[in-house]
């Protein structure tokens, strides 16, 4: 047994809506053995993890799957339910999975939901060893599992501050995605595009958060403001520091000029003595230290939102209240214990930790680790109240006076934060601390939430709901439009046309395609960007005020979708391509996996089907939203239907397009008037259009700007490159189109039927991962549309061996009825199109079915120029020889 290949799915996906880890693996010697064929399996498998036995399956009931194991079932179908077993103990409620045979009967795909991407993985690694070892009749350490999985775990959670943003987002509908490892998530899209990283969000500046930074510069910034502050110095020297404090005067607070967490602080410092341990303590932390006099008084954290208080707490140090019987070091033991403590940030209360410092408390209580404090003795670990360092806190928002509120908001104001953390000293936060002699100690840029999210007393504050009102308040969009398009044929030009007549609205339009990803007018990167990367790319771009998504079926079964759910999606057609990749076999399998675009759909969004297309009927099931139809005939059956019970469509009359919505028929354009269609002669293209036409009417593009954009929108190799691209040569042409599979084919020699030509001429290729039956149909496509035909091969054979596309073209083309004479095998894309212009007579039509488009106009450009020097060079030689 092995595992071949683990890919985790992070968005919507052919498996799921969920985010899903597939693993591909190898079920060995044990693929035909069932579970009950096993000795002791079922019985290890549940002492080990009997949380099995509750799990439902497909039979539904709770129970179900101990019941598959009792009559006996694969270890597939087992790998699977013990890879989400084992993410519900670390802690998450995962449900979905599915195990799938590939190739019979040993190759297994094994798909899980997840939550945490590292824990999901760790589970399957570990759910597919611990399976393989009782298999084998071993017995792991099911513990030692489950706890090398929760360390792996906790360093990939994300902290409760980030955690908490990052659901309530969900909870609003707001687009959020978590960048890298760290605590980065992305909110909104586009032009509404916002960062957060913990509560630091985007907004304050480099200067501010440096600022809130430097302690002795916040500290005189909020002095020239007239908020109450502690007096202090800065000092490098233990020699600095006792000059230092002959000005302040005892007792002072010590502390790094950098710090954090309450790192190197020493509160209450009363000599000399205790001053020059506290400033070695600071000074391990960066080459300056900072001294105040002391404040006396309680530690509140006082969290400012915008321009008002989010919450407050108040800190206490971590400390344990002696017994009379267990030593210091055993009640720290008890208190750890508790299920709320954890390492780090990832409960909401962190271990208390007896290090260095602790016992320098301790030392100055007369105390040691070993020592037995009696009954009812507190005995304080740390000076500061840091939840970081073990401390706890209490809720006290509502205790808080408002005169106290408005010093730091203003101190939050005078740093330049929207999110700060205002350190305030005072003796009570009900009172107002001019009159107490309290005084705010710290502005922190980057304040965490877990004390107010859970506070050891008191009610919890929900202060991520605070932090989005900020961030996008009522009213304010977090999202742009997103239009996804997919099918077989057609989806680049589909896309390309609706994104040139979005942009005639005045707005910057983010586009993937087969070209490249384009903002605005500039192509930022060129190549096949039809994935979930490049959409990626689009919509966390803060100039994008519409995205324009071409979705291709290879991203859509490797990655899944890069966006959550489009306002509109698209299926322009299902036609018989790629089949035999990805595990998609039939047309239905094909269907299937495109239809996640229109699946992914708003609620409130629309879904626009080519009801011409046999598999729409599939599809319609599928849809979300409401449903446009396209079609070419306004006799359609299903879009009369449609028509009938009030929906949306776009169709054919009278040579003519026609949207049909809200009761009433709106006449567009004749289809003459539309460039791409070369006076209604190209029937894909007449298929684009209402597909686009369809999108933009869902989009609420208004109708004479939809006109505007078919008029205008050119077969070229500026607006449309790449596709019916017709180059005049003088007296013969040359089209690039990228067609690759029969339909595509098909429509190409559609239209070249219509026009009138000397001799079609071909120069053909098919993608070596068709199917052998595909590249031939193409041959014989190919060899009743032309009069002379190139084959050529691309430069990725895709798995083929030299010269077997090209082959296979040659014996469907003759077999077709072109003879032998008529068809010249070169493998070269760029020799054969040159041979056949130079091979070229009066009146031809040259067609070339390109792999890369650059290299094939330049050549073109560069003939064209050449011929058109000859051709003057013969014209000035003619006139010399009459002269």
């Amino acid at each position: 047994m092995q595992i071949f290949d683990v890919q985790a799915y992070n968005g919507r996906n052919i498996y799921s809506h969920r985010p899903v880890i597939r693993m591909l693996v190898d079920l060995g010697d044990f693929s035909t053995k069932k579970t009950n064929d096993i000795a002791d399996f079922n019985e290890n498998i549940l002492k080990a993890f009997p949380g099995l036995g509750k799990h439902r399956c497909s039979l539904g009931f709770e129970g179900g799957f101990a019941l598959r194991l009792k009559e006996g079932t694969y270890l597939g179908h087992v790998i699977e339910h013990l890879s989400l077993e084992l993410q519900n103990i670390i802690g998450y409620g995962v449900r979905y999975g599915r195990a799938r045979v590939v190739s019979e009967p040993r190759i297994y795909y094994i798909v899980y939901e997840f939550i945490n991407e590292r824990c999901g993985i760790e589970c399957g690694r570990e759910a597919f060893n611990f399976v393989h070892a009782i298999a084998r009749g071993e017995l792991p350490d099911m513990d030692g599992i489950v706890e090398g999985i929760r360390k792996i775990t906790a360093e990939y959670e994300l902290g409760p501050s980030t955690k908490a943003i990052y659901d309530e987002a969900k909870k609003r509908g707001i687009p959020v995605t978590r960048i890298g490892n760290e605590s980065l998530l992305q909110l909104g899209c586009g032009k509404y595009a916002r960062f957060v990283e913990a509560s630091l969000t985007d907004a304050p500046s480099c200067i501010s958060v440096d600022i809130a930074s430097n302690k002795h510069l916040t500290k005189e910034l909020l002095r020239d403001n007239k908020i109450p502050v502690p007096c202090g110095d800065i000092a490098y020297s233990r020699a600095g520091a006792l000059a230092a404090v002959r000005n302040i005067g005892y007792p002072v607070v010590v502390k790094p000029f950098n710090g954090s967490q309450g790192r190197g602080v020493t509160v209450c410092v009363r000599d000399d003595d205790e001053l020059a341990a506290a400033f070695d303590e600071a000074v391990k932390y960066g080459k300056a230290v900072i001294l105040e006099r002391f404040v006396n008084g309680n530690d509140y954290r006082i969290l400012v939102v915008g321009e008002r208080v989010s919450a407050v707490s108040e800190r206490t140090p971590p400390y344990v209240v002696g017994d009379g019987t267990h030593t210091v070091s055993e009640l720290v033991e008890t208190l750890n214990a508790s299920p709320l403590r954890g390492e780090d940030h990832e409960k909401p209360l962190t271990r208390i930790k007896l290090d260095d410092s602790a016992r320098k408390i301790l030392q100055r209580y007369g105390l040691a680790e070993g020592s037995i404090p009696e009954t009812g003795r507190t005995v304080r670990l740390r000076d500061n109240g840091n939840l970081s360092t073990g401390g706890t806190a209490r809720d006290c928002t509502n205790e808080i006076h408002p005169y106290n509120a408005d010093i730091a908001v203003k101190a939050a104001k005078a740093v330049g934060l929207d999110i700060a953390g205002i350190d305030m000293i005072a003796c009570d936060i009900s009172k107002p601390i001019n009159q107490t002699g309290g005084a705010i100690i710290e502005v922190n840029a980057a304040p965490g939430l877990r004390m107010h999210l859970f506070p050891s007393v008191g009610r919890p504050v929900n202060v991520a709901a605070d932090i989005m009102d900020m961030m996008f308040p009522a009213g304010h969009p977090c999202t742009i439009p997103i239009v996804s398009i997919t099918g077989t044929n057609g989806k680049t030009t589909t896309t390309r046309l609706i994104r040139h007549t979005v942009s005639l609205t005045g707005k910057k339009v983010g586009m993937t395609s087969t070209s490249g990803v384009y903002i605005g007018d500039k192509c930022i990167l060129k190549g096949d960007n039809t994935g979930p990367v490049s959409a990626k790319m689009v919509l966390s771009n803060r100039e994008v005020e519409v995205a324009v998504l071409e979705t291709a079926r290879g991203g859509i079964v490797k990655k899944g979708l890069g966006y959550d759910l489009a306002d509109v999606g698209v299926v322009v057609n299902i036609a018989d391509d790629h089949l035999g990749l990805d595990g998609i076999e039939t047309l239905e399998d094909l269907a299937g996996a495109k239809s996640l675009v229109i699946e992914a759909v708003k609620p409130d969004g629309f879904s626009v089907l080519n009801a011409d297309d046999m598999m729409t009927s599939y599809l319609q099931k599928r849809a979300s939203g409401k449903i446009i139809f396209f079609s070419s005939t306004n006799t359609n059956p299903l879009l009369l239907s449609h028509i009938r019970s009030g929906g949306r469509a776009v169709y054919i009359e009278n040579d003519g397009i026609v949207i049909f919505g809200d009761k009433k028929k709106t006449r567009l354009m004749r289809l003459e008037e539309i460039p791409i269609t070369f006076g209604g002669m190209v029937d894909c293209n007449i298929e684009n259009s209402l597909a686009a036409v369809s999108a933009l009417y869902a989009m609420n593009v208004p109708v004479s700007t939809i006109r505007q954009g078919l008029r205008t929108f050119k077969p070229d190799a500026v607006l449309n490159p790449g596709r019916f691209n017709i180059f005049d040569m003088g007296d013969f042409k040359v089209m690039l189109d990228y067609s690759h599979n029969p339909s595509g084919y098909n429509a190409v020699a559609g239209f070249i039927r219509k026009i009138s030509a000397g001799r079609l001429v071909g120069i053909i290729g098919v993608p070596g991962d068709r199917l052998d039956r595909n590249i031939a149909e193409v041959g014989e496509i190919c060899a009743k549309a032309f009069t002379r035909l190139y084959i050529k091969e691309d430069n990725d054979l895709r798995g083929r061996k030299p010269g077997e596309v090209a082959q296979i073209l040659f014996d469907a083309a003759v077999e077709a009825g072109l003879g032998k004479e008529d068809i010249s095998v070169i493998y070269s894309e760029l020799k054969a199109l040159e041979t056949a212009i130079l091979d070229a007579q009066p009146g031809d039509l040259i067609v070339m079915f390109y792999e890369e488009f650059e290299p094939a106009v330049e050549l073109v450009k560069s003939m064209k120029q050449e011929l058109e020097r000859s051709l003057m060079k013969q014209a000035v030689e003619m006139k010399e020889t009459v002269g």
